[in-house]
């Protein structure tokens, strides 16, 4: 595996580690609502996936400003549960695995219409290293979030990732 899909594969581990988390707390927690960056942890795994989405349509080819206006219904989408949202993330990496088995470089460029900042050229693997660190960053809220209603998170650091790697590797980038 070269270094983004095996940060891809960090992502999708670490995605799949919070969930499983607050699949061991009452539902209600995915709901609760909590003075934050989004106003319920679901909304928060809401606006991650429509990101996740919206890359992978980038990736595969839909222009920038096409994938966000069909990824913002995704945004507002919010699921029921904790089992919901990991059976999406999980349909999404999927998707994302038979793109890295068709990929032949990752560091070819392509241009990047971001309706925010303008164009770009914008290597695959940047794209890919961008979507790791924007999950990073919303499991960092779901983790405040989680600890401002009572509980604790759960561990998913790429270091620990790192000690889950072969097991993970192996059972990420094995077709189901």
């Amino acid at each position: 595996m070269n270094h983004p899909e095996v940060m891809y594969s960090y992502h999708a581990w670490a995605t799949q580690t919070i969930l499983g988390r607050i699949k061991e707390l009452p539902p209600s927690v995915l709901s609760q609502e909590v003075n934050s960056s989004f106003p319920t942890i679901a909304h928060a795994f809401s606006h991650m996936y429509a990101v996740d989405k919206m890359w992978y349509l980038v990736l595969t080819g839909t222009g920038m400003p096409e994938a966000l206006q069909a990824c913002i219904p995704l945004n507002a989408s919010v699921l029921n549960s904790a089992d919901e949202y990991a059976k999406t993330f999980d349909e999404l990496a999927e998707q994302y695995r038979g793109w890295f088995r068709s990929q032949g470089d990752l560091e070819q460029t392509v241009l990047l219409d971001n309706p925010f900042a303008g164009i770009r050229q914008t290597r695959l693997s940047e794209m890919v290293l961008h979507l790791v660190n924007h999950g990073t960053y919303h499991r960092g809220n779901v983790s405040t979030m989680l600890r401002q209603l009572g509980y604790a998170s759960a561990m998913n650091d790429y270091s620990h990732f790192w000690y889950q790697e072969h097991a993970v590797t192996s059972e990420i980038m094995e077709p189901s």
